[in-house]
């Protein structure tokens, strides 16, 4: 029975790394969109994240089984736990990034090249390190890896976080001092907000996999 548990457990963590790796996919072809205002970029970059429902409920409902079949505990439980939660979080990254799509390729041409390059940019760069090295934890073993890799995850989440705070307050700068722009920076602070929220989703799925590895308290995102 622990051989076909293991088994099934592999699988589930073969599925979460596949999708990870299209979300990291998705999110560095934006890069590449951002800097040109690419509307066929921005497309490419959707396709590596279609159909992610039903790809996490076949997800969901293995672990479902995994349960059922061996009702695992301990760590075995965490880490099992912790997959199911991830599922969400993938989601919502997922869900994150059509979002930032959508917004974006409304507002890219007036964002300016200053302001893409100065901020829009690195914070994407940083988005895509932050998912790439939490997918990246899904199977390692590790602790100390684990915990340096956490580390990694939370600094370039840190830095979307400032980045976003220091271009939001350029744009609010800017609709202050040109009478009836307000509507359109807003509309750019909505969409770059999304790019901040993947980082976000990231730092959820590190968390998660440093419990289901190492205990402690499972923090509610």
């Amino acid at each position: 029975m622990l051989q076909t548990f293991r088994t099934s457990v592999s699988e589930v963590q073969e599925k979460l790394t596949n999708i990870g790796n299209d979300l990291v996919k998705a999110n560095e072809v934006i890069v590449d969109a951002i800097i040109t205002c690419d509307v066929d970029k921005f497309n490419e970059a959707r396709s590596y994240i279609k159909n992610i429902s039903s790809k996490m409920n076949d997800i969901d409902n293995s672990i479902i089984k995994i349960l059922a079949l061996y009702t695992p505990e301990a760590r075995d439980l965490r880490q099992v736990v912790a997959y199911f939660k991830i599922t969400n979080e993938l989601s919502r990254a997922c869900a994150n990034t059509r979002s930032f799509i959508r917004g974006f390729t409304d507002v890219c041409d007036d964002l300016g090249e200053e302001t893409i390059n100065e901020y829009a940019i690195p914070m994407q760069n940083s988005t895509v390190r932050a998912v790439k090295i939490a997918v990246s934890m899904i199977n390692c073993v590790d602790a100390d890896e684990l915990r340096e890799r956490y580390e990694e995850v939370l600094i370039e989440e840190n830095k979307t976080d400032d980045l976003y705070s220091m271009i939001e307050k350029n744009l609010i700068k800017k609709a202050d001092m040109q009478s009836g722009e307000f509507e359109k920076y807003h509309r750019m602070l909505r969409a770059l907000r999304k790019s901040e929220k993947v980082a976000g989703r990231a730092i959820s799925m590190a968390s998660l996999l440093l419990y289901a590895n190492l205990g402690g308290e499972l923090q509610a995102s």
